[in-house]
């Protein structure tokens, strides 16, 4: 779990080493640099750039025992962590690599913040190297905030926790399970004093994974963690180590964020916007559901994701023409290979079977790749 952070300090300029061929009468010996002068960061917020468009950072705040990390072409590794903190608090620091705005320290190139609504995907990469011989969590972080702010902490902080090892565990309580992005997770919600946090724990350590960010920006959409006029600000990947730490690595990170798929379907000018109609069929214990979503707006809309919240006590048993990301809770409904694409003034199909407890509801809210729908 995590406290507000301090604030980052401003980055240190960058030293390189400059070899030079020396030509000798007898002998020529030409020594050649390598292609990326690895950089060793032991202050407190230290921070550097690798790829010319990522910031790795220490980031070392809730103790004053030393922590040094080592930038590298593709990552960062964890060279010393001393100390410890009790592990019923918060960690001890947060070394890790991202994309986007934290603390006025913007990465290079970056087109965040951008309002959900505009985002169409946000595809990621991330591939860790763990060690046993601490307590720790390596944890994806997603930042949101109402505003575009590149300073402070945001208001909604999601966390995917890839991996843990010790009695750790995330902000608040666990709340359930879901299934996003094709796996299955514990979920986790609370406040950390500063922030809300949603938290997605793996049942068993994931070493890499390709995923869209997108995928869990809509869990928290839909559980009304954030909105569609909110701002991604930030993703992150790194590791909250509560006791040692030297030896876990990031081997790899990308990131990139899709823009210019959405916008606010109220807004007369928008070129994407939508509708959803929403059928049922109802029976004691049972229900169908027939869903049209339908492209109002001016583009096609390719890979079309529809996400909504199946009311409490329903769980779905079938369904087709779509994927579906989850049983019961927030739901996200995938095109398939045949019907993945809406064109403009288009619709799509799709529909589901399942069982629901008490009275029957039907879902009161839709977006489409982050756009609320109109809802017939």
């Amino acid at each position: 779990m995590r406290s507000s952070p301090h604030p980052l300090r401003a980055a240190r300029g960058l030293f390189g080493a400059l070899l030079t061929a020396v030509a000798l009468v007898a002998a020529l010996v030409t020594t050649t640099s390598p292609a990326h002068a690895d950089t060793t960061l032991c202050e407190e917020f230290g921070t550097t750039t690798v790829q010319g468009r990522y910031v790795v950072q220490n980031n070392r705040w809730g103790t004053s025992a030393p922590q040094c990390i080592t930038a590298t072409d593709t990552g960062f590794r964890v060279d010393q962590a001393d100390g410890s903190v009790p592990t019923n608090g918060a960690p001890k620091s947060y070394p890790s690599i991202y994309n986007g705005c934290h603390y006025t320290n913007c990465s290079p190139g970056t087109n965040l913040p951008a309002q959900l609504s505009t985002v169409s995907t946000a595809p990621t990469s991330i591939s860790y190297s763990y060690v046993g011989n601490a307590v720790y969590d390596a944890a994806y972080d997603i930042w949101l905030d109402p505003t575009p702010r590149k300073d402070g902490v945001n208001r909604t902080e999601i966390m995917v926790w890839f991996n843990k090892v010790g009695a750790v565990q995330p902000v608040g309580s666990q709340v359930g399970t879901a299934t996003v992005a094709g796996r299955t997770w514990q979920v986790w919600s609370g406040n950390n004093g500063g922030n809300d946090v949603l938290s997605f724990v793996a049942p068993s350590a994931i070493s890499s994974w390709s995923f869209d960010v997108m995928d869990f920006v809509r869990q928290a959409v839909s559980r009304g963690l954030a909105q569609n006029n909110w701002y991604l600000t930030s993703v992150q990947a790194g590791f909250e180590p509560w006791q040692n730490g030297a030896g876990l690595a990031v081997t790899s990170f990308s990131s990139t964020v899709n823009t210019g798929g959405g916008s606010d379907p109220g807004d007369p000018g928008s070129s994407t916007a939508c509708k959803v109609t929403y059928g049922n069929s109802v029976w004691q214990g049972g229900f169908t559901a027939d869903v049209t979503v339908t492209n109002t707006g001016s583009t096609p809309v390719d890979g079309w994701k529809l996400a909504f919240t199946l009311p409490s006590g329903q769980r779905v048993t079938s369904a087709w023409n779509a994927s579906l990301s989850a049983q019961s809770g927030a739901v996200t409904a995938s095109g398939l290979s045949h019907n993945a694409r809406i064109g403009a003034g288009g619709s799509q199909s799709f529909g589901f079977q399942g069982t629901y407890g008490g009275t029957f509801a039907e879902p009161v809210a839709f977006s489409l790749n982050g756009t609320a729908c109109a809802v017939a």
